[in-house]
């Protein structure tokens, strides 16, 4: 069984260059056009719009530009706005320099700013799914995201949850065994278990079993 109980700090960068090299020449290779598709997994937002939050969000770790209400969806959407002129270009070589650079930045902050490198890591696969490209939530840096999902999960105290994953050799262990609680248990792929930690919806034929607690509760990010 997976149960870090120790926290990784080099992680979080670990799995953010991982993803960097598969996702930006990904994103080279694609048309203005393209950037403009909706994402079904954020409402209201195209590609571009993921992309300019992604790169916005990083840059501020990496600069450390932490005002109050910051990261909160008016933030968010003031970061896009400020880049809504900017070629896709722009923001790719953004997210690149951010995705290079954020890493030693939350090595040094505790694990604060791991869950950061998280969602950098989601939305990299709501960029996959919104594309129709294979890989959604999963890929090369599954390994490090499955990691660091327990470690975070583990750090914020969540509930307590054991997965046996289909396509993972071993089991993961996630949330805090406070023993108030009996662990939920998950069987099941790996990417099914992002989406739900990540408020995404199963997809179409998805099967997987849970049992012990609500898809909801599961929900890091809402």
């Amino acid at each position: 069984m997976t149960d870090v109980q120790v926290r990784d700090p080099e992680l979080p960068g670990r799995l953010l260059v991982v993803e960097r090299d598969v996702l930006v020449p990904m994103l080279r290779e694609r048309g203005e056009t393209d950037f403009a598709v909706p994402v079904g997994a954020c409402p209201g937002w195209s590609v571009r719009d993921v992309l300019a939050h992604c790169s916005a969000a990083l840059m501020r770790v990496v600069e450390g530009r932490f005002e109050e209400g910051v990261f909160s969806p008016e933030s968010n959407d003031r970061d896009i706005a400020e880049r809504a002129e900017w070629p896709a270009a722009r923001i790719v070589d953004e997210l690149e320099r951010g995705m290079t650079e954020a890493g030693p930045v939350m090595a040094k902050a505790g694990g604060v700013l791991d869950g950061i490198a998280l969602g950098e890591w989601v939305h990299a696969g709501d960029v996959r799914e919104a594309w129709g490209e294979p890989g959604a939530y999963t890929g090369a840096g599954l390994p490090y995201a499955l990691t660091l999902l327990s470690e975070v999960t583990r750090s914020r105290g969540h509930l307590p949850l054991h997965a046996d994953l289909d396509d993972v050799d071993e089991p993961l262990r996630c949330g805090a065994d406070s023993g108030q609680r009996t662990p939920a248990r998950y069987i099941g792929d790996a990417a099914t278990l992002v989406r739900l930690y990540s408020g995404r919806r199963p997809a179409s034929g998805a099967s997987y079993e849970l049992a012990g607690a609500e898809e909801g509760e599961l929900n890091i990010f809402g």
